[in-house]
């Protein structure tokens, strides 16, 4: 931690915030390629969750919990989770629902195409990914004016690549509606749950959601806060351990090796941002419960360590060059190799946690995906 105890108990009483900012990116901030994460490994289809917990004969917190610490490695269920926090540490938790962002489309040529709804852009044109029908990847021969006719008689013209406009291929395109429809309620009506080649069918899209998610906006499902229960969160707080929110409305998460994750909208309360700051003056554990999380919160952190209500867009990536400063812990899901998260979780962790955990996780047969197993990190002993 950056900042000294007494400056920490003076930030406490302070009431500023951070500004939304609007984002702005020089295209080669997105379009440079990441540092590789230390740990490297290969995913067959049978480490694939196919379908979530409930329908494998499971409840939701009867996934598998790895736990990772400087007290080594033990393998237990989700539920177990309680005995591995201590009173006082404080577990923040994404509250942005999943929206149903994925729509049947056909291209200008008359191929069809599955059209996935990253975000509405502040000017109000859509970040969109046109996939293949049979959910093997993106249609990477999309061409600027363009136009994709999808449900509801809307045709979306496609003007540029995102979010790099001068990128010679790109997986993501902003386009433009024809006609100016409000988004949330266009999904509600003619989308279904993204779905990729992973999925052994179609799921409702309440199999799609965390039970405490209330803002819908998400792409897709913020995943590390799925295993969570009314009733364990109820136990946790019996603990004693406290729960805070944040917003993020995560964007497509289909990104390929050493690509960036996208700009997203996030919002960080004030008594979330007083809550951190309580924890961590008082030296108890901020968890961040997901990436979403950790990314919402440091974008919320300045540079002395300092955490302030915050909201807008961020780009912020974190890496070697960017370590966390407001989260010591972090429980996630499982990810895929060469994935941007894995430097996320280095930057909060360690390598050589990250590195620890996931051979264990690969030697036990743990399950990847939205739908598998978790794991729970904590650099300092847990007892």
């Amino acid at each position: 931690m950056s900042a000294r105890p007494i400056e920490l108990a003076r930030a406490l009483k302070m009431s500023s915030s951070m500004s939304a900012r609007a984002l702005k990116m020089s295209s080669s901030t997105h379009a440079a390629a990441l540092p590789e994460p230390a740990i490297r490994f290969e995913l067959g289809p049978e480490r694939e969750a196919a379908m979530p917990p409930e329908r494998r004969g499971l409840t939701r917190d009867g996934v598998r919990l790895l736990v990772a610490g400087a007290d080594g490695v033990a393998h237990r269920r989700f539920r177990d989770l309680p005995a591995h926090l201590r009173p006082g540490d404080l577990l923040v938790v994404n509250t942005s629902a999943t929206v149903p962002a994925a729509l049947e489309g056909r291209r200008g040529d008359g191929r069809p195409t599955v059209v996935h709804v990253s975000t509405e852009l502040p000017d109000g044109s859509w970040a969109v990914e046109l996939r293949r029908p049979d959910r093997t990847g993106p249609q990477r021969d999309a061409t600027p004016g363009e136009r994709v006719g999808v449900r509801g008689r809307l045709r979306l013209r496609l003007v540029e690549p995102y979010p790099d406009p001068v990128a010679s291929e790109s997986r993501l395109w902003r386009a433009v509606p024809d006609t100016r429809v409000a988004l949330l309620d266009y999904l509600a009506r003619h989308g279904r749950p993204i779905r990729y080649a992973h999925h052994a069918a179609r799921y409702r899209l309440d199999e799609h959601q965390t039970v405490y998610a209330d803002r819908p906006g998400s792409a897709e499902m913020a995943s590390a806060g799925r295993p969570f229960t009314a009733e364990l969160l109820v136990r946790l707080m019996a603990r004693g351990v406290a729960v805070a929110p944040v917003v993020l409305h995560a964007g497509v998460s289909s990104q390929e090796a050493g690509e960036p994750p996208l700009p997203e909208r996030f919002e960080v309360p004030s008594d979330t941002a007083r809550l951190v700051m309580s924890a961590r003056c008082a030296g108890h554990r901020v968890i961040a419960v997901g990436t979403t999380v950790v990314r919402s919160l440091e974008t919320a952190t300045d540079e002395d360590g300092f955490t302030h209500a915050a909201s807008g867009w961020t780009d912020l990536v974190l890496g070697p060059d960017r370590p966390a400063r407001a989260v010591t812990g972090l429980i996630t899901g499982l990810h895929a190799p060469e994935a941007s998260h894995l430097l996320l979780l280095e930057a909060v962790v360690g390598p050589d946690l990250v590195a620890q955990a996931y051979r264990a996780a690969l030697s036990r047969d743990y399950l990847w995906h939205e739908f598998g197993d978790s794991s729970l990190f904590l650099p300092e002993l847990s007892g």
